[in-house]
């Protein structure tokens, strides 16, 4: 307070004040502001990124637990239905992996020295030795069976869908050449779990047992790490296997855990005319009912069915007979199979299997909800024709007609005549424009192949453009006389064969020598021989319509929007659905319209593998599969060769086009598998949503199949751009720093100014273009960015696009069967039946 009682006058600041701007926070709302307005109103996506972000640690924690624990419940219960009353048996395959050992001899081990209860199965003729087997201690049921290890085919349907492998090894080798193949092959299309089996153990000396199961161990070291072996000589190393089998970790196949699967336990074919009580003529078609344990996923009587090595065919019905492996409650000796007392039948769910003798229809088909056997999509012969007029185009040429120009004509002309008599002034004028067009079209028209597609050109230059750039020329191989022991060696090879190898040897190495070079043609200008093909600026940035100009045969398939897409919502409804036959259950399928070969290779020893297909997976596409050539393999493949190709469960017969794995929207065409680099092969087959091993082979005249490549399913793209490359070689004449003369690159003055537009390169990296043609035959001066060396050489790069050939056949034979001797050295002491 001042003196006297007077306030103190608060001080203002005056006009002159200096005042300071305020801060700019980029014209946002700061939280404050919001927080005002919202009046402690919160968003839901706030509050839920709000109380995301507020976990502590010890809920964060415990929430990952709670994960981790469920995941960990789903696949343990998924492992204890497995061999259980609520699952199906355990299906174990035994495969001999050496000439000297006896598979034979360890199912009779498993058969007789582990105090099971062995059902036979009657039925089952695909197998040499197929058995059931119940153990109440472990409270399991087993499936064994033993497949002809020389029908590769057979052998590997049956690993496709075995829950586990058995391999019998030899004590002192492990396996033989013969063994290595199929593993080779096993390996590729995806092994599930497994365990070794050594046999011949007891037959060594004590001392050298240890020793010996040593030796072994490192050996199979290679293929199985960390892998135990299993003697199984005496019935105590027999329950040890047994128990191995069911309580080791199951290995997951995408391509069979996704897809409901069957093994045939039993068939019955029932022809067309049999079944109608008709009178008429065969079809040579049949319903075959095939009875098994379902596995994977739920089956679904509407969805189509694909029966490996034969095709797709659609369910009539699905019945539930009696379980022919029931899990035994009593004591093994007091069992007596059939006595219903004795026995407790698995509970198949709301309408599954009972324990009645008689059969119970599951489900039958809805022809309304039924897939389709439609494959390739209707082709409508009349789109893209020309429609008939409108009336505005009627009105338009009839004004058109009354404006033509009225001529003198000969009397009794018509009027159609008419328009085709010019005056010979008009005639000149044609002529000239004529010849300026033509020179405005070579001059212009560069390589724009389909420009120089036109219909005026006869039928000789059409056969010239479809003709292939490789080597016609075919070596002849002239057989001379021997004696002795070289006649005696030449006793077994195939002339035919050799010379056919002779030449795509000497094709593959003129490729790796000489990549896409081809030679100019004298009696064909280049022009028309190559007037397909087009130049690119850059392969990697100039543009490619990939719908531009496509085949006929793409009118037959089909093509995804998204395929990624499309994958992942069917593999996610293929993995929640909960209707059809339930895993485990043993049902009777009803196939209608299938051949009757099928019934007879069944009979004849062969397994029968079925397998529910997914939505769409019928439709034709053009499938891509990322290979790598197998290291067996040492004769070149060349491309649109017939291959047989095994692709998940498929197999069939189609040729491929090799191209480049690449991240680019255009890729180089391979004209051979390259053995140094991963190659992706194009066919036109059913689709099919990946994961999927992929194994090609390659058949011999003689019916035996080599295997030549490995690899996956890459995806399904019909838009995918593979372009085939060549390459026009010419030589530097004459040289005058950048300017040089060129010749034997082409042969005419008409070529090079077609291909004038194109750029050129050289091999030592020089890039340049055509100035002019010099001459008449062929020389022409070309420009480049420096100066070129005398044995350099230039090359011109032209490019069209390659799709594969449409040779697709689901029915691929059975390859010959291989027999091995007793003591074989090697793939080539292999006899053939």
């Amino acid at each position: 307070m001042a003196a006297g009682g007077e306030q103190q006058q608060a001080h203002r600041s005056g006009v002159y004040k200096q005042k300071n701007k305020h801060h700019k926070h980029g014209k946002h709302r700061t939280k404050g502001e919001i927080g005002r307005e919202n009046k402690g109103r919160v968003a839901v996506m706030a509050l839920t990124k709000k109380q995301r972000r507020e976990l502590r640690k010890m809920d964060r924690k415990n929430k990952a637990n709670q994960l981790r624990r469920n995941k960990k419940d789903l696949v343990l219960t998924e492992k204890r239905k497995l061999g259980s009353r609520d699952g199906p048996p355990h299906l174990v395959a035994v495969i001999a992996l050496h000439s000297r050992v006896d598979a034979g001899a360890v199912t009779k081990i498993l058969r007789e020295g582990v105090g099971g209860v062995v059902h036979e199965q009657q039925g089952v003729t695909g197998a040499k030795d197929s058995f059931g087997l119940i153990l109440p201690r472990f409270k399991q049921r087993f499936t064994f069976y033993r497949p002809d290890t020389a029908d590769l085919h057979s052998l590997l349907d049956v690993a496709k869908i075995a829950d586990s492998l058995v391999f019998v090894l030899e004590s002192t080798e492990g396996w033989d050449s013969y063994g290595d193949y199929c593993l080779s092959c096993l390996f590729a299309q995806g092994l599930p779990s497994h365990a070794l089996v050594c046999q011949r153990v007891a037959d060594l000396v004590v001392k050298k047992r240890t020793e010996s199961r040593r030796a072994l161990s490192r050996l199979v070291e290679s293929r199985f790490p960390d892998a135990r072996l299993f003697p199984v000589d005496s019935e105590q190393n027999a329950t040890m296997l047994l128990r191995h089998l069911s309580a080791q970790k199951q290995r997951r196949l995408a391509f069979r855990s996704r897809r409901s699967h069957l093994l045939a336990q039993k068939a019955t074919y029932i022809p067309n005319t049999s079944q109608k009580g008709t009178e008429g003529p065969a079809t040579g078609l049949g319903t075959l009912c095939v009875s098994g344990y379902v596995r994977g996923c739920p089956l679904q009587v509407n969805r189509l069915v694909h029966i490996a090595g034969y095709g797709d065919f659609q369910l009539s019905q699905i019945d539930a007979p009696a379980d022919p492996l029931p899990i035994i409650t009593a004591a093994p000796h007091s069992v007596k199979p059939g006595r219903g007392g004795d026995v407790e039948m698995m509970d198949g769910g709301d309408g599954g299997m009972n324990g009645d003798s008689g059969v119970r229809v599951l489900m039958k088909a809805d022809p309304a909800e039924r897939e389709s056997l439609q494959a390739e999509a209707e082709v409508d012969p009349m789109d893209g024709e020309q429609t008939w007029p409108t009336e505005a185009e009627l009105e338009a040429a009839e004004e058109a007609r009354k404006n033509q120009r009225v001529m003198k004509v000969p009397k009794g002309t018509s009027d159609y005549q008419a328009t085709w008599i010019i005056d010979d002034a008009e005639e000149e004028d044609d002529d000239v424009d004529t010849c300026d067009d033509d020179e405005d079209e070579i001059m212009e028209g560069g390589m724009d192949a389909e420009d120089g597609d036109n219909e005026s050109q006869d039928a000789g230059s059409e056969c010239a453009s479809e003709r292939d750039d490789d080597e016609e020329e075919e070596e002849e191989i002239s057989s001379t006389g021997r004696t002795g022991a070289d006649q005696k060696y030449d006793e077994g090879l195939d002339e035919a064969e050799e010379g056919e190898g002779l030449r795509r040897y000497r094709e593959a190495r003129a490729n790796e020598m000489f990549p896409d070079e081809v030679d100019t043609p004298l009696d064909v200008s280049a022009k028309t021989r190559f007037q397909r093909y087009r130049g690119l600026k850059s392969f990697r940035s100039s543009p490619w319509d990939p719908m531009e100009n496509l085949p006929p045969n793409y009118s037959r398939i089909y093509q995804f929007q998204n395929f990624e897409r499309m994958r992942r919502r069917i593999l996610a409804e293929a993995m929640s659905e909960e209707e059809g036959a339930m895993v485990g259950w043993y049902v009777t399928l009803h196939i209608v319209d299938v051949p009757p070969s099928v019934i007879e290779s069944f009979q004849a020893g062969k397994p029968l593998v079925l397998v529910s297909l997914l939505p769409h997976e019928q439709k034709m596409s053009v499938m891509h599969m990322l290979v790598r050539q197998h290291p067996s393999n040492t004769e070149p493949i060349k491309a649109k060769e017939e291959l047989v190709f095994q692709c998940g469960f498929r197999r069939f017969r189609a040729s491929a086009i090799f191209s480049q794995h690449t991240s680019a929207d255009k890729h180089k065409m391979e004209r051979f598998l390259r053995p140094d680099a991963p190659t992706v092969m194009s066919v036109y087959a059913p689709i099919t949503f990946p994961t999927a091993g992929v194994l090609v082979f390659k058949q011999r005249g003689n019916g035996m199949q080599d295997l030549v490549a490995t690899g996956s399913l890459l995806g399904c793209d019909p838009r995918r751009v593979v372009l085939k490359r060549i390459v026009l070689s010419g030589h530097p004449f004459k040289i005058n720093r950048r300017s040089v003369v060129v010749r034997y690159m082409f042969f005419n003055r008409d070529d090079i100014l077609w291909f004038k537009p194109v750029e050129l390169r050289s091999k030592w990296g020089r890039r340049g273009h055509i100035k002019e043609a010099l001459g008449t035959h062929g020389h022409m001066k070309c420009i480049f960015d420096d100066q070129l060396r005398s044995q350099d050489t230039v090359l011109m790069n032209l490019y069209k696009r390659v799709y594969p050939r449409w040779t697709y056949d689901p029915y691929v034979p059975a390859p010959l069967l291989w027999v091995k001797r007793e003591e074989p050295e090697g793939l080539h002491d292999i006899d053939m039946e």
